[in-house]
């Protein structure tokens, strides 16, 4: 927790300092939830623009990107994987499917199971918003070098996958 005597926030560029009521936020500051949202919330409004021209949110390209990455995933395996409920999966798959992105086929191992698998088509889109997405984790956008996002990434991994990830 900061200091009582820590300095208030600057604020907002753009407002004159001396019209802008200073606004008191260092305990939300202090908070993990409180700096990962608004971190999120920062990279997110880049990561929708790169998704629009494929028309895609973040979630689609979640789904997407994981069964390219794994062909055969099933749907079960989807929803661990992302941390999605089935019944919201259905329908983001059946959107993918719609778009002649997605497939699915018979699972190779388990006949009770069916595998999806990203079509051509599936394969370049997902490509195409990947490269787009991956441009955005440079020090221009997230103000980290190298070292500082990979340390960033262990730690945030820690927390949502146990002290062993």
């Amino acid at each position: 927790m900061p200091a009582v005597d820590t300095p208030l926030p600057s604020p907002p560029s753009g407002e004159n300092a001396a019209d802008a009521p200073r606004v008191d936020t260092r305990f939300l500051e202090s908070l993990i939830g409180y700096n990962a949202r608004r971190a999120a919330l920062a990279i997110i409004g880049h990561v929708l623009q790169r998704l629009a021209p494929f028309g895609l949110r973040v979630v689609d390209f979640s789904v997407l990107t994981v069964i390219a990455h794994n062909p055969g995933i099933t749907s079960r395996q989807v929803c661990a994987a992302l941390d999605i409920l089935p019944p919201n999966l259905v329908g983001l798959v059946r959107a993918l499917e719609r778009r002649g992105w997605v497939e699915k086929r018979g699972h190779p191992t388990d006949r009770r199971a069916q595998g999806l698998y990203v079509t051509p088509q599936g394969a370049e889109v997902q490509a195409q918003a990947q490269a787009q997405v991956g441009a955005l984790e440079t020090s221009d956008v997230t103000h980290l070098d190298a070292g500082e996002r990979a340390t960033l990434i262990r730690l945030l991994r820690k927390i949502y996958l146990g002290p062993d990830a």
